[in-house]
This record gives structure tokens, sequence and C-alpha cells, in this order.
């Protein structure tokens, strides 16, 4: 493998996910929102494996719908467009 693909000096953190106990009641939304944010910076993957669920996965289709509701209300353009990206995901799925 050449030598550009190789990351010596990785400078850059994992990203950290404050996720509650899974069995908490609000642990759905947190893994919503984490998601969201993964998204956001470009690390879905790191996002999927530290909530246990993939990218446009239906169980949190209720969730992201009010993450939407809240972002389109609060001008968060970012966080809706993301949103609207999960859900049309789940859709697919």
């Amino acid at each position: 493998m050449s030598r550009a693909f190789v990351k010596e000096d990785d400078h850059e953190q994992e990203p950290e996910f404050r996720l509650p106990d899974p069995d908490s009641p609000y642990y759905a939304e947190a893994a919503a929102w984490a998601l969201i944010q993964g998204a956001d910076e470009g690390d879905s993957r790191s996002a999927e494996l530290a909530t246990g669920y993939d990218w446009g996965d239906s169980a949190l289709t209720a969730q992201v719908e009010e993450i939407l509701q809240r972002a389109e209300a609060e001008g968060e353009d970012r966080v809706a467009q993301l949103a609207r990206r999960y859900l049309r995901a789940a859709k697919r799925g």
C-alpha cells in the first residue's frame, strides 16, 4: 500500500458520543442525534458503531422526524438537511 494512504500521525481524536444507557427511555433520541452529529462531522460510521444503529434505520424514524420539525422551527438548516437525508434513507431501506 502506498504510504500516501497510511495515517501514521493521526492527531484527530475519535468522535465521542455521549449516550445514555441503552435501556434508558432517552436512548433512541440520543442515538438519532448522534447519527445526525456523525453525519455532520463526516463520520457516520463512528456514530453507527457507537449507537448500534445504521444510518437510515427505520427504528429511529420517529425521533428523526422530531429532530427535523425542531430544526425547521429553529432555523437549523444543516440539521434539517441531514434529518431529511436520514428519512429518505429509511424509506429506501
